[in-house]
């Protein structure tokens, strides 16, 4: 049977300073001023339609103000935003529960006042898209920020009262070495974030690098930075509990893609975001996507949704799977069957295949993926399409 999990809010911010040519993201570059007020009005009007569709009675598990470049808004703005999004919901029943609050920043975009300013906004969870230490990445990646900026944001998080900040890092760069990817990461390291969010660049389609490729490390060469980073990073006390997540402890891993990847509900406002809402009186599962352009997502003659489906039975096993197959965390059959509504005789087979292939293991009821899964986790999940 399926039970409505934790409820999450993603809301989407699109305006970045420019396009980066690795990003596939709905983000646009800012050509005028942010109209703050009106895109709040929108992004609430978006709220109170998902709320009414969905009944929504729920308390709040996390919120993650994504983008585009969230810190372009200004402090107030967020303080604004906020208060707003939780007058529309129920407190937890554990009045010592607080509610993860993340955002993301870019590091040529902030400076000490700014940080300051989203803490006492209600912003208990800075993410920092640093991307590379290193300046001549940083031009070939697009970003506005260099060395210097990146690590004087992390500085200025560590110092603003926030709970906790992330760093996100890439590796597998153009003509990246296995140690200047290593060297990247011990600078992150020094740093002292609670978190560290440390993946390889991907060439996604509809993207500048798509259109034309970067030259990046072979496959041999990907495969020794991340073997050596994950040991360069559990030496250093960081626990890898996703494939691309490492936290100093249970207590500063990101709540709000623990729900994700646990396949948890989240409502998605503001441009192109992306929802999903499970009906347990209805056995349904509802996926939404919003107008995609600022422009037509403003227009008031206009509704916020583009886009809503039910997710059919035979796609559920793979929807789960690709999520929480990211977790080192195992689950067990009743945790599936409480996810999707199915029973476990829709993956029992698929799930016996990848153990005959070592791509999980299972002990006492309990399933995980391998060290080997990890690696060859397309194939894995090729399994249950």
């Amino acid at each position: 049977m399926l039970i409505s999990p934790p409820l999450s809010l993603y809301i989407h911010i699109p305006w970045c300073v420019q396009k980066c040519p690795y990003c596939d993201f709905n983000s646009h570059a800012l050509k005028a001023d942010i109209d703050e007020q009106a895109y709040i009005r929108h992004l609430l009007a978006d709220l109170d339609a998902d709320i009414s569709r969905f009944n929504i009675d729920r308390p709040l598990h996390s919120i993650f103000i994504g983008g585009g470049t969230p810190s372009l808004f200004s402090s107030d703005a967020i303080e604004q935003l906020l208060k707003e999004v939780f007058k529309r919901f129920k407190p937890d029943s554990d009045p010592s529960f607080q509610v993860e609050v993340t955002l993301e920043a870019n590091p040529g975009t902030v400076e000490a006042g700014k940080f300051e300013g989203f803490y006492q906004a209600g912003v208990n969870r800075i993410s920092i898209g640093v991307q590379s230490f290193s300046s001549d990445k940083l031009i070939k990646l697009g970003r506005i920020h260099d060395s210097e900026q990146a690590v004087r944001a992390a500085q200025i998080a560590q110092g603003c009262g926030i709970n906790s900040f992330n760093l996100d890092l890439m590796h597998g760069l153009e003509q990246q070495s296995i140690e200047g990817a290593l060297d990247d990461l011990r600078q992150a390291i020094a740093l002292e974030p609670k978190h560290l969010s440390w993946y390889q660049l991907t060439i996604e389609p509809n993207t500048s690098f798509y259109s034309k490729p970067p030259t990046l490390p072979d496959d041999d060469v990907l495969w020794d930075i991340q073997e050596q980073g994950f040991e360069l990073l559990a030496n250093a006390g960081y626990k890898q509990y996703e494939i691309s997540a490492f936290s100093k402890g249970d207590e500063y891993q990101c709540q709000h893609n623990l729900n994700y990847w646990q396949n948890g509900d989240y409502l998605g406002i503001g441009c192109g975001a992306h929802g999903k809402i499970s009906m347990s009186a209805e056995n349904e599962i509802y996926r939404t996507v919003k107008v995609k352009h600022p422009k037509g997502y403003m227009d008031d003659e206009r509704e916020h949704l583009d886009q809503i489906h039910t997710v059919p039975d035979a796609e559920r096993p793979f929807e789960y799977l690709m999520n929480r197959l990211r977790l080192f965390k195992p689950f067990s059959l009743e945790d599936y069957e409480a996810a999707t509504g199915l029973s476990r005789e829709t993956v029992i087979d698929g799930l016996q295949t990848a153990k005959n292939k070592q791509l999980v293991e299972e002990s006492n009821g309990y399933w995980q993926v391998s060290h080997q899964g990890h690696r060859y986790l397309n194939d894995l999940l090729s399994i249950f399409l």
